[in-house]
């Protein structure tokens, strides 16, 4: 039996325009209310984060910068996994490299980020890889962004720790994702969903690929095993 959901954001409740999906939050609001722990889990900030999971509708637990933070509910203190340290580093070289080119990274709320830093992708990924190939970094594309972050860290690592947390298991969880960046997420949950529109190894990976792409996919996914969850 299922206790918990986890879920990606962009490109798996979202449309290809970021729009969250209204029928996913429909979705989520029912399981919630139903007793069922429900967890965001994202590349973004903290702060943004916390907005979702409020205006969302969940009891605010969340996974932040890839699995570089976690927190447990609204009032729980964030986790903090890895460091920036190396990470800085790393982007003042990627930083430096694209200046002699005439090309300036546009970093994506960098104050607000603990573990990771994130830039858009408005420059090959493949050469941020060859920049900083010596450096103790991942470059992780979501899609969305590129993120430097410390090897190692996943949101399935993170998982692993936050279901500890919570007092579960991660079998315990239905994940559902769309990006490389969810494919941990998915292999190590009890039962892993990817959208139709996911990434071919994040699909790979997945015990279910959605006949829907994006929100569609989300409430296709959750209606296939709603039977599975059991509230605790």
């Amino acid at each position: 039996m299922l206790k918990a959901l986890i879920t990606d954001i962009d490109g798996t409740i979202t449309g290809p325009d970021r729009r969250i999906h209204t029928g996913a939050i429909e979705t989520i609001r029912s399981l919630v209310d139903d007793g069922v722990e429900v967890v965001l889990a994202s590349g973004n900030a903290s702060c943004l984060m916390d907005a979702l999971c409020k205006m969302i509708g969940t009891k605010g637990t969340f996974i932040a910068e890839n699995g570089g933070v976690y927190r447990i509910g609204f009032t729980g203190t964030p986790r903090i996994i890895g460091g920036q340290k190396a990470v800085r580093i790393a982007l003042d070289a990627i930083q430096a490299h694209f200046s002699r080119k005439g090309v300036e990274l546009n970093l994506y709320s960098p104050t607000y980020r603990f573990a990771d830093l994130a830039f858009a992708r408005t420059v090959a990924v493949e050469e941020v890889r060859e920049v900083i190939r010596d450096h103790p970094v991942q470059v992780i594309d979501t899609g969305f962004a590129i993120h430097l972050q410390t090897p190692g860290i996943s949101k399935g690592t993170t998982l692993v720790m936050l279901a500890e947390a919570l007092g579960l298991k991660p079998e315990d969880f239905l994940a559902i994702g769309d990006s490389v960046n969810d494919t941990r997420m998915i292999q190590v949950a009890g039962i892993g969903i990817a959208v139709a529109n996911a990434h071919p190894d994040t699909k790979a990976a997945a015990d279910y690929v959605t006949k829907e792409p994006y929100g569609n996919g989300f409430v296709e996914g959750v209606k296939k095993y709603s039977s599975y969850f059991r509230a605790r």
